[in-house]
């Protein structure tokens, strides 16, 4: 059994960080559902801009979405939305054999909604009718704004992937708001059923250290973090308002993973993998990370639910001067500026190709 088995096995889902249309139309993706024990995927604006750029897969597709007259956002959504259908329907088995739980695929609102509440909770209920399967997250960023469009989402039925969280704070807070969200349900006696996930950014915070504390200290800030917010998310499920929330027949809105491709040339390719190994979480990680993780990742413990020895760590980095606090705001700033960054080449890349075509019809 090598280690993507193991970890589904003691309850952890193995998500792939990636989708390309040749990913779906290869039959590569399916193989990873028997290979590597896949069974969700997500997706981001620089993810869809890497497919687009690196390839000709989406060249037909723009063509046809100029010629009916679309263009910008409404045509990188449709072209969105046909690849991830398709996803969602190869994970669809899962899905209803996990009873919603697992077999999900994810599509981001437009990152430049990141710091428009109104903006996104009406981005979130049109994709997920554009969507049409259930199995389709919308994902929106953990920022101050984003959080009561959280919980309208929620509220509104829309299933919702938490996006660009990076402390235990930061969960904690769209945790709650995907709880009011499920409350406000309850009271007015809709299903409490919504499905959603928080996912927390790891390796992001050791490129931001790096250099800047002791060399005994590196690698270990993200894992750090983490283990310092699964203590956080045990706590809350074992709380007496979580409690209330599953007897009324709602879901844990589970921890996942994000950011979990190792950058540092000096640390282990999957040190992100196997130090997160826990169960009712997700672990969502680029294709080559998965690959490793099969070839030659070895499991250590399960996180400790108490927290282990984070705060000793976390001690150790602030002593050498890290304001974790701080740092924690500026990377989901800095994060969702990457995003937006990414969906202005999108963009761009998008209209290129666009007048490309035009040109060449007219010619």
């Amino acid at each position: 059994m090598n280690a993507t088995h193991a970890l589904h096995a003691m309850g952890q889902s193995l998500w792939l960080d990636n989708i390309t249309r040749s990913l779906l139309t290869s039959g590569t993706l399916h193989r990873y559902l028997d290979d590597f024990s896949v069974t969700g995927l997500t997706s981001n604006p620089t993810i869809f801009d890497h497919a687009i750029k690196n390839s000709h897969d989406y060249d037909d597709a723009i063509r046809q979405k100029v010629a009916e007259g679309k263009s910008g956002e409404a045509l990188f959504f449709e072209l969105a939305l046909e690849d991830l259908r398709q996803a969602a329907d190869l994970f669809r088995p899962i899905h209803d054999q996990t009873n919603g739980v697992d077999g999900w695929v994810s599509l981001e609102v437009s990152p430049l909604l990141a710091h428009d509440t109104a903006g996104t909770i009406a981005a979130a209920k049109g994709l997920h009718l554009q969507a049409g399967r259930p199995n389709i997250f919308i994902k929106i960023p953990g920022t101050k704004e984003g959080l009561p469009a959280i919980e309208e989402a929620i509220f509104a039925g829309v299933p919702i992937n938490v996006t660009l969280l990076f402390s235990r704070e930061q969960y904690v807070a769209a945790a709650e708001a995907y709880m009011r969200g499920i409350e406000r349900r309850i009271a007015v006696g809709l299903k409490p059923e919504v499905f959603s996930v928080a996912s927390l950014f790891i390796s992001r915070w050791d490129v931001a250290v790096m250099g800047k504390a002791p060399d005994t200290l590196r690698g270990q800030l993200g894992i750090a973090i983490a283990k310092r917010t699964y203590q956080a998310y045990c706590g809350l499920l074992d709380s007496l308002r979580w409690q209330r929330l599953l007897s009324a027949g709602a879901q844990p809105q589970r921890l996942l993973w994000a950011s979990t491709g190792t950058k540092d040339p000096q640390a282990s390719d999957v040190v992100y993998i196997t130090s997160l190994a826990a169960p009712s979480t997700v672990n969502t990680m680029p294709e080559d990370t998965l690959k490793a993780l099969a070839d030659h990742g070895e499991l250590g413990a399960t996180l400790p639910a108490d927290g282990g020895n984070c705060e000793e760590v976390l001690a150790k980095f602030a002593k050498a001067g890290i304001d974790t606090d701080a740092l924690a705001a500026q990377l989901q700033e800095e994060g969702a500026k990457s995003f937006v960054k990414s969906w202005n080449e999108l963009m761009q890349r998008i209209a290129s190709k666009s007048e490309a075509f035009k040109n060449k019809n007219a010619g």
